[in-house]
């Protein structure tokens, strides 16, 4: 079943005088519960693509759906809510809020969400024990390392239950072994928990542990391959 759809996406920018073509026709479905991986060099598209998605960026043309919704039949209120409760993302820079505790932080999208309070509390502790940040739920960010602040940034994303998550390059400001553990912490949460997830990447670790690779040149998919 797909929960992502885009069909024939083009995206151009202007740096200056010249025109940038980001993304030049891109089809991709991704299914329920996928761990795909969108690789390439940098400037090949992926970042582009993802924030085409995550309804983050809109296209110069083509359609895109998720979650069986269309975004061209949603004005900006819709397209703010889809993001809201149906999407989670996870970015290079953790985007963590630094006067807000790792649970404060957790807890935020479903404050956004009018979750109940102790319910907000309960939930956000449980995944953040998930996460393996048992007993770090009172610390701030600057009081956590690189690891455990992406920790609390992938525990934000999936806290309320999204249909998926985009991740931007997660392992691209940690070291290989806190990159993994984060990645097999995420493998872990898509075959338990059936999160789908698409990553943008360029890191050969996250390629090996996707179940479908999909590689980007030039704004064009020029490989697409299921390793599951």
């Amino acid at each position: 079943m797909a929960i992502v759809e885009t069909k024939n996406i083009k995206k151009t920018y202007k740096q200056g005088k010249v025109i940038v073509e980001a993304l030049c026709g891109v089809d991709l479905i991704v299914d329920k519960a996928e761990f795909v991986a969108l690789a390439g060099p940098s400037g090949s598209g992926k970042t582009t693509m993802l924030n085409i998605i995550g309804g983050l960026d809109v296209p110069d043309s083509g359609s895109v759906i998720v979650d069986n919704n269309r975004f061209a039949d949603m004005n900006q209120a819709g397209l703010a809510s889809l993001r809201l409760h149906k999407i989670g993302f996870v970015f290079q820079a953790f985007n963590l809020i630094p006067v807000l505790s790792a649970i404060e932080n957790v807890e935020y999208v479903m404050l956004l969400q009018g979750v109940p309070k102790i319910e907000r509390y309960d939930r956000a502790k449980e995944i953040l024990d998930d996460v393996g940040l048992k007993g770090k739920y009172d610390r701030r960010p600057a009081e956590l390392s690189g690891g455990q602040q992406q920790r609390v940034a992938v525990a934000r994303a999936i806290v309320s239950g999204p249909a998926i998550v985009l991740a931007d390059e997660p392992t691209a400001n940690l070291d290989s072994k806190t990159g993994e553990d984060l990645v097999l912490m995420m493998k872990k949460m898509n075959t338990g928990k059936k999160v789908t997830f698409i990553f943008s990447t360029h890191d050969n670790m996250v390629m090996d542990y996707a179940s479908r690779l999909v590689t980007i040149k030039d704004g064009l998919i020029v490989n697409d391959e299921n390793r599951s």
